[in-house]
């Protein structure tokens, strides 16, 4: 099987599951790499250089945009968040299926620059869950009212049939949800 520099965009709205489907991907033994996103928010307890994200300065940031140094970027939530083109040189080297984890926009122009990749939209079964989700992990009432448009965004966006794949992550359906989503890859690499 030929899978080296095969990409998978993995995306979801807030409250998808999106991340704990990767995690799942690589429980399942998916021989896999994650692209690495820079970003310039602060870390969250646990996080580290590397882990999940690259952490630098705004003034840093824009620096790169200026040298055309990003793949794709983006401004949401009051950080910058981007991945550069030496980080997809690093992922590709290994010979591995390398796995894309990004947002609605970045997923689109993405997949404009490199019609090959294969988009995959975790979504939740509804807002309600979506939102349901987001409280349950702590997000208080602002976060959770900036997020609503988010969400009714990437639903609509997921009924218009803008990506390759869309898969819902039910509820108490996790392990299904990342065994689905590891056969899209199968079938594709």
């Amino acid at each position: 099987m030929k899978t080296k520099g095969k990409i998978f965009i993995i995306f979801g709205v807030s409250g998808s599951g999106q991340d704990a489907v990767i995690k799942g991907l690589f429980k399942k033994g998916l021989r896999a790499i994650r692209m690495i996103t820079t970003v310039t928010r602060g870390k969250r307890p646990g996080e580290r250089n590397g882990r999940p994200y690259y952490f630098i300065s705004e003034g840093r940031f824009r620096e790169m945009i200026k040298k055309n140094k990003f793949i794709e970027w983006d401004e949401h939530y009051g950080a910058y968040y981007g991945c550069t083109y030496n980080e997809l040189e690093r992922v590709k080297k290994t010979g591995k299926i390398i796995l894309w984890k990004t947002e609605m926009r970045g997923a689109l122009a993405i997949k404009r620059k490199f019609p090959n990749v294969i988009v995959i939209m975790i979504k939740p079964p509804s807002i309600k869950v979506a939102l349901e989700r987001l409280k349950k992990r702590g997000d208080g009432g602002q976060v959770v009212g900036r997020r609503l448009v988010e969400i009714k965004s990437y639903m609509r966006a997921a009924k218009n049939k803008k990506f390759d794949f869309v898969v819902t992550n039910k509820e108490g359906g996790l392990d299904e949800t990342v065994e689905r989503v590891k056969k899209i890859i199968e079938k594709n690499i």
